[in-house]
């Protein structure tokens, strides 16, 4: 079956904008919910990003491969399973479906639609 790119690109931008929205929802309810208790939070997290990423692959994998990250789009990429056009297009999309879905997140729990991280990070793994 020859699945339009229109379509493949329409597919990747929903996961890509689910996934966002609901990596940065569930982490913003988990630390309002979990009372500071920083494993309860990371677990309100965890929970909810692992099941909408299975459900995403399985709905979005048939139309667009679902990558929903541009750094899969390049690997695929690099193994010429898209071309260099196609991919440059997912990643357009997956950026802005990324965005869109942070900002929506911040929207529906009423945070700053522009709210930057405050936390200091460091280290070997940064």
């Amino acid at each position: 079956m020859n699945i339009t790119l229109s379509r493949r690109l329409i597919a990747e931008w929903i996961g890509t904008f689910s996934l966002l929205a609901t990596v940065v929802g569930s982490g913003i309810m988990a630390e309002r919910l979990a009372g500071g208790n920083i494993a309860i939070a990371l677990l309100g997290n965890t929970i909810p990003t692992g099941a909408i990423l299975v459900v995403l692959i399985m709905v979005f994998g048939p139309i667009s491969g679902a990558h929903l990250n541009p750094a899969v789009t390049l690997s695929f990429t690099l193994r010429r399973e898209i071309s260099p056009a196609d991919s440059a297009l997912y990643i357009v999309t997956q950026i802005v479906g990324g965005i869109s879905g942070v900002l929506i997140a911040h929207i529906m729990f009423d945070n700053p639609i522009f709210d930057p991280s405050t936390t200091v990070r460091t280290g070997l793994g940064q």
